[in-house]
């Protein structure tokens, strides 16, 4: 029987533009279902990918804290979160959820009794 080698898949080494980048964010964040950590595990992907000295540089953050708060093990405060997303270049966005069974259109009054 034939071994296959295999090699750990690491998403930084694959996050090349800055499109690439918020592509990915936006996919995690749509994907976390509310698991702070793992958004943080995914911005923590980004950081690496442009280089984790450069974003604590840009940051004011120290690499070592950046690698704890980034790791996926933590939440990281908000404040930690907007600082690296800034460094990265990056813009986070809100967006209204739409609401089950609207299709864009206005609610229709309910009938007077």
């Amino acid at each position: 029987m034939t071994r296959t080698v295999t090699s750990p898949y690491d998403v930084a080494e694959h996050l090349r533009t800055p499109e690439e980048m918020a592509a990915y964010l936006d996919a995690c964040m749509e994907e976390a279902g509310g698991d702070a950590a793992f958004v943080a595990k995914a911005l923590g992907d980004i950081a690496r990918a442009r280089g984790m000295t450069q974003i604590a540089c840009d940051s004011g953050l120290s690499r070592e804290s950046l690698y704890k708060a980034l790791s996926g093990d933590r939440n990281p405060r908000l404040e930690t979160v907007l600082r690296v997303v800034g460094a990265l270049g990056l813009r986070l966005r809100a967006e209204a959820v739409p609401v089950a069974g609207a299709a864009g259109e206005a609610a229709a009054p309910a009938p007077s009794p």
